[in-house]
């Protein structure tokens, strides 16, 4: 399968799971709206996410896939499979430890670091806590999933580990189906969504399983040592586990200062998951595809490909990344009406959502180029250094949001991300460049600019329109009527942008028309 192939794989079933998440998100926003029940639900499911992105995608994705593809190349299946039971006998073993740990230290979890604010309303704490237990074990199933993922990608099996998390969302919108039907109020609702996540773990982790049998890895449990090889995994996945959540660290910090304002949590989230689509679908893939495609380039010697791979890769980043970005700039206020405008979320929700999601627009492509530069780190086994400007980035982050609350509410908290963002990816490219590492090449040069100035031509066009469809997204206006400007407004973006980025060469057509043939025979 070329790259691009891999690339339409990943990026296919991951934008399922993200527009399955903005079904389930839409439901929330009508069922909870941005009340309090909203706040303490999204403020506990974040905390098992973080330790997710930390013990599992980050630490995974990084350390493991190399470790493992160097264990097919020099032993073979079997050795590869033994490397991989001796990781599962670890890996386990530490997961139950840390959540008996985390489950009896949760009230002083959510006092401290998950919801501060919530200290002087007992209702809130005491829900919060309630529900974090019941969903953090949800940690133990994705970080053996992020494991088998792992192995699965390593053997060129992409399919299983990116199409997984869309279980989640359909278990949960189930959930909220029932609850609507069964007249449930927000917090018997918050309750049966916590419990739905822990199901949803347990689906998700038994799809991966079932693909990994089926490539012939059957893991059996051994009690857990500590060899050479493990000590090498841990060496390396400490400090990508801390730089592959930054993200999530970042939105923790956040959460912890928006906890005082009462609906700053739940207005952060639906904004977080309507440009979490483009990244989703563009860095999650890129970086999942990337990691294995450099580390076979670099163990076979082969530079020039190594070269060519990431600078298609940041190419391929920019293609998508770029527009998607000036489009949320552009009409964020129509794509928050249409896609959660009802029931409880009413239009002084929308307008508050809507200047999020602009300024986190900004950080789109900054938060993608990160899954698309660290992976050149993680390659060469060394992950130390990302992990460093991580925490540079994770300081800037908690500064400026701090600082920016008081001023800009929910758009400082915002604003302090993205910073911290696009800080992080300078230092990660200007380090690359600097130890010869990553070369722009001519093609890339040279469409760069392209793809951007397309991208801004698009969004004068789309913006001038929405300003003339003004009345097709007005509150009283059907949801038929500003779902069809909706997808109008989308529909002009595509022509607009493919159509100038076509023709002024902009993009690789050969990769473009490889994507194409790809997602329709998907």
């Amino acid at each position: 399968m070329s790259l691009a192939g891999k690339f339409a794989t990943v990026g296919g079933a991951t934008f399922a799971s993200r527009l399955l998440g903005f079904a389930r998100e839409t439901m929330m926003a009508a069922a909870l709206g941005n009340g309090a029940m909203a706040d303490v639900f999204y403020a506990a499911f974040r905390f098992p996410n973080l330790f997710r992105r930390l013990f599992a995608e980050g630490a995974f994705n990084a350390a493991f896939v190399p470790l493992f593809s160097k264990e097919i190349e020099e032993n073979g299946v079997d050795g590869a499979k033994r490397f991989s039971e001796q990781v599962f006998g670890v890996l386990f073993s530490f997961l139950l430890v840390i959540t008996v740990v985390m489950e009896l230290a949760m009230p002083l979890l959510v006092r401290f670091i998950i919801a501060p604010g919530f200290a002087d309303d007992a209702e809130k704490f005491e829900m919060t806590v309630r529900l974090a237990s019941v969903m953090f074990p949800y940690l133990i199933c994705m970080s053996l999933m992020a494991m088998m993922s792992g192995m699965l990608n390593s053997l060129h099996r992409y399919f299983a580990a990116a199409i997984a998390p869309v279980f989640l969302n359909l278990v949960l919108i189930g959930v909220l189906a029932y609850g609507v039907y069964a007249g449930a109020d927000p917090e018997h609702m918050a309750r049966n969504l916590s419990w739905g996540v822990l199901g949803a773990g347990i689906i998700q982790l038994g799809v991966v399983y079932i693909d990994v049998r089926r490539a012939g890895m059957r893991l059996t449990f051994r009690l857990p040592k500590v060899t050479p090889k493990i000590r090498r995994l841990v060496a390396l996945a400490v400090p990508a586990a801390v730089t592959g959540g930054v993200i999530q660290i970042n939105q923790i910090i956040g959460q912890a200062v928006a906890s005082g304002k009462d609906g700053a949590i739940s207005a952060l989230q639906y904004a977080d998951r309507l440009y979490q689509l483009p990244l989703g679908v563009v860095g999650v893939a890129g970086g999942v595809v990337l990691l294995p495609e450099l580390s076979r380039a670099l163990k076979a010697g082969n530079a020039s490909e190594a070269s060519h791979i990431q600078n298609r890769t940041i190419e391929f980043v920019l293609f998508l990344t770029v527009p998607a970005a000036f489009g949320l700039m552009v009409i964020s206020p129509e794509i928050t009406r249409v896609l959660y405008e009802r029931g409880a979320f009413g239009p002084e929700t929308t307008a508050l959502v809507a200047a999020i999601m602009t300024v986190y627009a900004f950080g789109l492509p900054a938060f993608a180029l990160t899954k698309a530069l660290q992976p050149a780190f993680y390659a060469r086994e060394n992950t130390k250094l990302p992990m460093r400007f991580t925490l540079v980035a994770v300081v800037i982050n908690s500064i400026l949001a701090i600082s920016l609350f008081p001023i800009l509410a929910e758009r400082g908290i915002a604003l302090a991300e993205v910073v911290s963002g696009w800080t992080n990816v300078l230092l990660l490219a200007t380090t690359l460049v600097i130890t010869g590492h990553l070369r722009f090449d001519k093609l890339l040069m040279r469409r760069g600019p392209l793809i951007i100035a397309s991208a801004i031509a698009m969004a004068f066009s789309v913006r001038l329109a929405a300003g003339r469809m003004s009345q097709w997204f007005a509150p009283e206006a059907a949801f038929l009527q500003q779902l069809g400007g909706l997808l109008i407004l989308l529909g002009l973006a595509a022509i607009v942008y493919f159509g100038l980025v076509l023709a002024t060469g902009g993009v690789n057509r050969a990769l473009l028309g490889r994507l194409v043939r790809r997602g329709r025979k998907s």
